[in-house]
C-alpha cells in the first residue's frame, strides 16, 4: 500500500515492527477500529478507523472525530467494489458512535471512490520537521 503511494521503502522497514506494535496497542485500547474482508480464508482488503478527541466547533458538538486510514485492497481483488464496502462500515460506525467527521489523506487512485462517498477536499497543510526524532 505505502510503496504504490511512494513511500521509502527502506523508511518503511525501518519502521515495520514499530508499526505492528502500534496497531496492536491502539486496537487493544479501542482508539483504533479495524475492518477486513476476506475471500477464501485469506485477507484481500482492510481499512481502520483512528478515534481521535476534539474540541467542539461550529460543524459539530461532538468531542471526538474520526480519522479513516489504511484502506487497500489486494491488487488481485481490486474492482470489486471492496474498497467503497470497507468505507461504508467505517461510515457505519462512526454513525454508530455518533460521529459526524471523518477525515482522511487519499492517494489518487481512492480519491475519486472517497469523492463518490461525499467526501470533500480541505486545507490540510503537512510540516516534517528534519531536527525532530521520535
Amino acid at each position: 500500500m505505502f510503496t504504490e503511494m511512494g513511500s521509502d521503502v527502506a523508511g518503511l522497514a525501518r519502521v515495520h515492527e514499530a508499526g505492528v506494535a502500534w496497531h496492536r496497542r491502539m486496537l487493544a485500547s479501542g482508539a483504533y477500529t479495524g475492518f477486513l474482508i476476506e475471500s477464501g480464508g485469506e485477507v484481500v482488503a482492510g481499512a481502520g478507523l483512528l478515534w481521535n478527541d476534539f474540541p467542539p466547533n461550529a460543524d459539530t458538538d461532538s468531542l471526538v472525530r474520526a480519522y479513516l486510514l489504511n484502506v487497500y485492497v489486494d491488487p488481485e481483488h481490486r474492482g470489486h467494489a471492496l474498497a467503497r464496502r470497507l468505507v461504508e462500515a467505517a461510515l457505519d460506525e462512526c454513525r454508530a458512535r455518533g460521529v459526524n467527521i471523518v477525515t482522511l489523506t487519499a492517494s489518487d487512485a481512492g480519491r475519486p471512490t472517497y469523492e463518490r462517498l461525499g467526501f470533500v477536499p480541505q486545507a490540510e497543510l503537512k510540516l516534517l520537521i528534519p531536527e525532530v526524532t521520535a
